[in-house]
């Protein structure tokens, strides 16, 4: 039986200040093994992504314990938390995050050189060929499309090989086709690789493509969804 990738026991998450102050998230307790592909859905205002900044160790809890690749993520510090992320976790966004002065070959580089790597500028190459941009390699951003960009940012996600694979609505920007063209190349590297994938979206058919659906609702798990979806997957 694998082990578990990530593990999250009781965790309270609340932002905002004073009157403001808003309980995203509410005693979320789950067990994701190491390998599988979990698509996270919900309407807007959820917790979904919250969830995931949890997971990623972007968004320190308030109260309960998260533990990623073995490692609880309490009382590690900011310096702490980004060397562990360098390691174990890749992110890809919505909205891309390139920097918009270096090129797609650079922008991959990036953290293999935060971490020390001789060899970052042939690993990013590499990596950049995976996702198909060999020939894109010394464009910046602004020169490539959005499909293209996306590309990019999967490579830098993977550039590191990572244990586990963060993905947040990353269609949400590109067209129809484009979009399935990113979606298809994920989940073909998260099986050649063996990456453990987590996927927040709102396309509950994208999600279907995952070997399991959590579904959020206002800060919890919605059990009801998710018997619904182990029943229309059987």
């Amino acid at each position: 039986m694998p082990h578990d990738a990530i593990r999250l026991e009781n965790v309270h998450l609340s932002l905002g200040s004073g009157a403001a102050r808003v309980h995203v998230l509410k005693g979320i307790s789950l067990s994701i093994g190491a390998g599988e592909a979990i698509g996270i859905v919900g309407p807007s205002g959820s917790g979904k992504s919250t969830l995931l900044m949890v997971m990623a160790g972007l968004e320190p809890p308030g109260s309960g314990d998260v533990v990623v690749a073995g490692e609880s993520l309490a009382g590690l510090d900011e310096d702490a938390l980004a060397r562990f992320r360098g390691d174990n976790v890749g992110i890809v966004f919505q909205s891309f995050h390139l920097i918009q002065n270096m090129t797609a070959l650079e922008n991959v580089a990036v953290p293999l050189e935060l971490a020390g790597r001789a060899d970052a500028f042939e690993r990013a190459e590499a990596e950049l060929a995976q996702v198909g941009l060999a020939d894109r390699i010394a464009h910046y951003p602004a020169e490539l499309s959005g499909g293209e960009q996306q590309r990019v940012a999967l490579a830098r996600a993977l550039v590191v090989e990572p244990a586990i694979l963060f993905a947040d609505e990353p269609t949400g920007n590109l067209d129809a086709t484009t979009g399935a063209q990113i979606v298809d190349l994920m989940f073909d590297l998260h099986k050649t690789r063996d990456t453990t994938l987590i996927l927040v979206t709102h396309d509950n058919a994208l999600a279907a493509r995952c070997g399991r659906t959590i579904a959020m609702r206002d800060g919890n798990i919605d059990l009801d969804a998710d018997r619904a979806a182990r029943v229309a997957a059987q």
